[in-house]
């Protein structure tokens, strides 16, 4: 699997490495395809407070560092996985609109996609002693949709918002 390295600059004592994503063509990360399971929803935000209205994220940390664009969520399922456990997980979308799949559905709920703008950053999964490598799978959008939400991925290093997030 050939993979392209976006660099960050490392601030202070963190590792240099800990908001390296790498970007492997969707073919390589996905040899068998991969299937949208339900709906593409927005990400909300955490609130304590059940009764408070949801708020969207978006793409930011608390440096407000990040592309700006609203975060969506989707679960998908990949069926070259390993195993069942390993086969359905959740990928985030940053783009300013909702993804809308162009493909017709397969079952009902349950319709192939191919993501563009792919990126996945390794992450420590499990506890204790059962700990093992997962990814965050992000991406821009769906090939063939043409709801608006497409567009040229940004070097998220050169798209930081003035200030920082409210």
């Amino acid at each position: 699997m050939k993979a392209h390295f976006k660099h960050y600059e490392a601030r202070g004592p963190e590792m240099a490495m800990k908001n390296l994503w790498f970007t492997p063509s969707f073919d390589d990360a996905f040899p068998m395809g991969l299937f949208l399971l339900g709906e593409i929803e927005p990400m909300t935000e955490f609130n304590s407070d059940r009764n408070a209205p949801k708020r969207q994220r978006l793409d930011l940390d608390a440096e407000g560092n990040g592309t700006g664009k609203w975060l969506w969520k989707a679960t998908v399922t990949d069926p070259a996985a390993p195993n069942a456990k390993q086969a359905s997980f959740d990928l985030v979308f940053v783009a300013d609109q909702q993804p809308v799949p162009s493909a017709p559905e397969i079952a009902r709920g349950m319709r192939p996609i191919v993501l563009e703008g792919l990126q996945v950053k390794p992450k420590v999964t499990g506890q204790g002693e059962f700990k093992s490598i997962g990814w965050n799978i992000r991406a821009t959008g769906i090939a063939g949709d043409n709801s608006g939400s497409k567009q040229a991925a940004a070097d998220a290093s050169a798209a930081r918002p003035a200030g920082k997030a409210a």
